[in-house]
């Protein structure tokens, strides 16, 4: 882990004076007399970014050898990680293909069955309820269409 943290914090310092050199000034207009900038915010994150990649850095630079250990995210983690990742990828495609309302059911059925969920009618009720409340509220309620 040791290894890991210093060479993840070593890249975002890279990726952070990348930024505030570079891609900050180039893509972000500087404001007008008298207004606060534009760059004012991103500059703050880039350099909290980079605070912190620093401290990443410093504090695994003093750990010993011994002080590694094994992995904290576990393997069934990591799993439910990747189906949750998949469940996502194929509501997108269905959300592109054919419309909210299939992309909708199908992330809120997929994401109960990544879950562990088997009951028949949990597994009904949860979308009709997510997706006709939704439907009330905006044209109903609100009277008007989601964008």
């Amino acid at each position: 882990m040791r290894t890991a943290n210093l060479a993840s914090g070593f890249i975002l310092i890279v990726f952070g004076g990348a930024m505030r050199l570079w891609v900050i000034p180039l893509q972000i207009e500087e404001g007008p007399d008298g207004m606060m900038s534009p760059r004012l915010l991103p500059r703050m994150m880039v350099i909290l970014i980079v605070g912190l990649s620093l401290l990443l850095v410093l504090s695994n630079l003093r750990k010993s050898a011994l002080d590694e250990g094994g992995s904290p995210i576990s393997r069934g983690e990591m799993l439910a990680l990747g189906k949750i990742a998949a469940i996502f990828a194929i509501a997108l495609i269905l959300f592109a293909t054919t419309g909210p309302l299939l992309a909708g059911a199908a992330l809120v059925v997929g994401a109960l069955i990544a879950l562990g969920e088997r009951r028949p009618l949990v597994l009904v009720v949860m979308p009709v309820a997510l997706i006709g409340g939704t439907y009330l509220l905006f044209y109903r309620l609100l009277g008007t269409a989601i964008v």
